[in-house]
């Protein structure tokens, strides 16, 4: 079928202010590798996935897609990583603070069975490092009775 086509994302682009700064935050706060560098592109390898960022005024100019901005600290994304354990997590969390990467909060474990720890880029697009705790992804609008 042709939707079954959409299922295979290949690529997360990111729309930013400045190229340039998020160039620097991926490669030296993040260790990602740039793949190919454009005026007002950039893209990184990863494992199965392209992430891109693109500046937001320079795909306005080029394609006429919107260059509105959401508010600021808005949020219309969020970038998962899933990571082997919840200690994985939390070294993870530590490494990276050490670099300078400003988390909203430190690791902790949420109602969805989930170990989590959130920060953003320069531009404010939000990862999430997690990792399951012990039994999973358990469907946690279960009641007790249904489990």
């Amino acid at each position: 079928m042709i939707l079954d086509k959409l299922k295979k994302i290949t690529d997360i682009c990111i729309l930013v202010e400045n190229v340039e700064r998020t160039v620097e935050f991926y490669t030296e706060k993040l260790d990602f590798e740039l793949r190919r560098r454009a005026e007002g592109f950039a893209d990184f390898h990863a494992h199965g996935v392209t992430l891109a960022a693109w500046e937001i005024d320079h795909i306005n100019r080029h394609t006429g897609v919107s260059n509105t901005r959401s508010p600021k600290h808005a949020h219309k994304a969020c970038v998962a990583v899933e990571l082997e354990s919840p200690a994985s997590v939390d070294e993870l969390y530590k490494e990276l603070s050490e670099r300078g990467v400003h988390f909203c909060g430190a690791p902790a474990s949420y109602e969805w069975n989930a170990h989590c720890a959130y920060f953003t880029d320069p531009d404010g697009t939000l990862w999430e490092l997690y990792a399951w705790n012990t039994g999973g992804p358990d469907d946690y609008h279960k009641t007790d009775q249904e489990r």
